[in-house]
């Protein structure tokens, strides 16, 4: 597996493998892999002649008050990991690379309507920094495919909107989230978590397999169901930021005409922020609902 930081380097080594016809596949990440990254890398490989991994813990995401500086730094045994999983190459560059000039200066990409609500309005200008490197990423490298995992739901329907109305020749593709035994997304913030409070944690998932069962099970208004949710994890000790039943398209409340669902929500486990989401297709006229997990 062959690595550099250097945009230019990348681009060298990237121009000879389309010169031999190769599709390109990329897993954009920040590093800290588990196996749900690396999942997402296989079937890159799976699917593509050449896999490029990118690891890049981008400080524009982050919030002066979040966790920037602790965010777990595993590049040793990310490289071992992605060796042993056959990824062709690394794209890991210092934030200089990215980022020459001064941050806050720095030209900003804005999807409306998707990037102000739910996990935005505790992390106000995260998923403009979300867009920003994802468009970057996409223009270095120009990929054919780039996966993403659908854990984080909202930054899926904000890459895959902003790849469409730029007109990015990009398929964006989405991969079931990757879970532990007991239902925890994989995460690399869960490495924060004690015993304790992984146990305490893999409530998110169950409130949401809950909720889902009760949408297609029973007639509910959803607005109740989301206030008995809340209230259920706060119960299983957990700080719910929110937990919503969206059109999953739009991400805007659901209604009762609503057909495909998502139930979203995010929780603090002590001071770390998880999220997590279930689907749901409702089909209204021939009683085939059923729930996506």
């Amino acid at each position: 597996m062959n690595s550099t930081g250097n945009i230019s380097q990348l681009r060298k080594n990237l121009k000879l493998q389309r010169e031999a016809g190769k599709t390109i596949g990329l897993v954009p990440t920040m590093g800290n892999l588990h196996d749900g990254h690396l999942h997402l890398v296989r079937e890159s490989l799976k699917k593509n002649d050449y896999t490029i991994v990118s690891i890049f813990i981008n400080p524009m995401q982050f919030n002066p008050n979040e966790d920037l500086a602790i965010y777990p730094r595993t590049v040793d045994e990310d490289k071992e990991k992605l060796l042993a999983a056959g990824c062709d190459f690394l794209f890991i560059p210092p934030a200089q690379e990215i980022y020459p000039e001064d941050l806050n200066s720095h030209t900003q990409v804005v999807v409306p309507n998707l990037s102000n609500i739910l996990c935005a309005k505790t992390r106000p200008g995260h998923f403009e920094g979300v867009s920003t490197i994802v468009i970057k990423l996409l223009n270095i490298i120009n990929p054919d495919v780039a996966y993403f995992g659908l854990k984080d739901y909202q930054q899926y329907l904000i890459v895959k909107k902003m790849t469409k109305d730029l007109e990015i020749d990009t398929r964006i593709i989405g991969l079931e989230t990757i879970r532990d035994a007991g239902g925890l997304a994989l995460s690399s913030r869960n490495c924060f978590l004690s015993e304790i409070e992984i146990d305490k944690a893999r409530q998110l998932y169950r409130s949401l397999q809950d909720a889902a069962n009760a949408i297609v099970h029973s007639e509910v208004k959803f607005s109740d169901l989301e206030k008995q949710s809340y209230s259920d994890l706060q119960d299983a000790g957990l700080t719910p930021d929110y937990f919503s039943i969206c059109n999953s398209k739009t991400l805007k409340p659901a209604t009762i005409e609503d057909i495909d669902l998502v139930i979203i929500a995010a929780a603090y486990v002590g001071s770390v922020r998880l999220i997590d989401n279930i689907r749901v297709s409702l089909d209204h006229t021939k009683q085939k609902s059923r729930v996506i997990e």
